[in-house]
């Protein structure tokens, strides 16, 4: 089994996280709104120490907000799909531009730059493949500097986690 160097990316730095550190993300990836109490309590602190802790968690930019997790199978957009996108030119006004009006994408929740074959990867919510052939045509195909979309639909959600497990070893 291998042991997560206990690093973590901060722009051109890296912070050190100890034990406790990582308990309390641990905690708070589990429930974002844990109180300070059970904050505390899971990474073997008073709550005052809890609350330090998480603030310079957040100062340093490690937390860097707290969502609520939204069910959208529930509010009907079943369908994942994932797009991927070539575009006509890797120049960096193709990709600007392409970057610029993605983000307007009312379908796209994430979107990454990529590489290998593809320019980009955007993961899309719909509410059924009929949806998706209009967001294809409304949204996708509409993305300035597009020389080819490839689609492919998920047929179940397997793992779904902000935070890699390993990283609260």
């Amino acid at each position: 089994m291998h042991k997560i160097v206990e690093i973590i990316y901060i722009g051109e730095e890296f912070m050190q996280l100890d034990r406790t550190d990582r308990k309390l993300l641990g905690a708070l990836v589990q429930n974002g709104r844990a109180t300070q109490a059970e904050l505390g309590e899971a990474a073997g602190l008073s709550p005052s120490a809890a609350a330090r802790r998480q603030k310079s968690l957040e100062d340093e930019g490690i937390l860097r907000g707290y969502r609520a997790d939204v069910n959208l199978r529930k509010l009907g957009l079943g369908a994942t799909v994932m797009v991927t996108i070539t575009l006509d030119s890797q120049s960096e006004e193709a990709m600007a531009a392409f970057e610029a009006a993605v983000v307007g994408s009312p379908s796209t929740i994430r979107c990454h730059l990529m590489s290998g074959r593809n320019d980009y990867l955007l993961v899309v919510r719909a509410a059924s493949i009929e949806d998706y052939e209009l967001i294809h045509r409304q949204e996708i195909a509409r993305l300035p500097r597009v020389a080819r979309i490839e689609t492919a639909f998920a047929l179940r959600e397997v793992v779904n986690r902000t935070v890699p497990p390993r990283l609260f070893d």
